[in-house]
């Protein structure tokens, strides 16, 4: 007989704000967030939950999110959780349509597709909508009408999450080009995930690129650059704002810088031991010239700055061949730079 854990039901959701919605809306169960931005930096090599840990916390350690340690721990104990779920008579997955959730959900069914789950019923949670957004009212309904996780939807979140991990994008591209409806937001996501990669005509990702039009059709601040190049443009949006301060870092560094600001100074990202968090969204930002000429395509930001930059599996770095986005084509392409 199992020792069932108490709160009977294990649910893992996207992040913090999801949990303390679920919580107030009384959810029952053990709550755990996931919090990875895995469209940003490497999944590489061994893709499952043990040997992506230290690569992944190196990568947020390294952007400024957190000591490498700090970070490692909280996911050893995040993944000992998933890791005990036999020990529950239920898991929910909460995950929504946006790429940063989707990820995180293929993420997941890759570990339960190779799990025998025993007694343990798996459950999805997958709407159209915000959790930390709606109703307490809303997310007590969604929790009644969670369905049942299928053979189907583990066998494709594990073949997207491995397709998602290879250093060869068009694997993943091929997958999309079959049967995707299992997890119905998941073509979408992935499809809006190949646009950050540079583009053919400006080496910008479209993310860089609404972050550069936003600058100069003169958003009074940072934060308005943010509303303005990502709230009102995407939908479903999947950006948070401090993945999007790193764009803009990047974006100022350099000896061409394409943006600075309107003192001339580097824009730099605050760092997670950094109090600077309101002065950097209340500091205005400019295009250089260079910054003028790359987004009118009359400058290849990669011939200019370089490149160095993972996105999943895919290792873009100068000096060898660079897969880039064709936006005309819309489909990937590779280049020599």
């Amino acid at each position: 007989m199992r020792n069932l854990d108490p709160s009977s039901t294990l649910h893992i959701t996207n992040g913090d704000s999801a949990v303390s919605a679920m919580s107030e809306a009384g959810i029952d169960g053990t709550i755990i967030p996931w919090r990875d931005v895995l469209h940003e930096g490497p999944v590489t090599g061994d893709v499952d939950l043990e040997g992506l840990r230290p690569v992944r916390a190196r990568f947020l350690s390294d952007i400024g999110w957190g000591k490498y340690d700090d970070i490692l721990s909280m996911m050893f104990e995040r993944d000992a959780v998933v890791h005990r779920f036999r020990h529950y008579e239920e898991v929910v997955l909460w995950f929504e349509h946006d790429l940063y959730d989707q990820l995180q959900l293929i993420q997941i069914l890759h570990e339960f597709a190779a799990w025998d789950p025993g007694d343990t019923k798996l459950f999805l949670v997958n709407p159209s909508e915000y959790l930390s957004l709606v109703e307490p009212q809303r997310l007590r309904e969604l929790h009644s009408k969670r369905g049942r996780i299928t053979r189907r939807q583990l066998d494709l979140g594990r073949w997207a999450w491995e397709a998602f991990g290879s250093p060869d994008p068009t694997v993943l591209a091929r997958l999309l080009d079959g049967d995707t409806s299992p997890l119905p937001y998941l073509k979408a996501a992935l499809q809006r995930w190949f646009e950050e990669f540079p583009s053919t005509t400006t080496g910008l990702s479209r993310s860089e690129t609404q972050a550069l039009e936003a600058i100069r059709d003169s958003a009074p601040s940072l934060a308005d650059a943010f509303r303005a190049a990502h709230l009102e443009r995407e939908d479903p949006l999947f950006l948070g704002d401090a993945t999007f301060a790193i764009y803009l870092d990047r974006l100022s560094e350099g000896r061409e810088p394409l943006i600075l600001a309107n003192d001339g100074q580097r824009i730099r990202a605050p760092k997670w031991q950094d109090d600077e968090g309101e002065k950097f969204w209340a500091t205005q930002a400019v295009l250089t010239e260079m910054g003028q000429a790359v987004l009118a395509g009359q400058q290849d930001w990669l011939a200019v700055h370089g490149i160095d930059r993972w996105l999943g599996g895919v290792h873009l770095k100068s000096g060898g061949p660079i897969w880039r986005w064709d936006p005309m084509a819309q489909r990937l392409v590779v280049t020599t730079r």
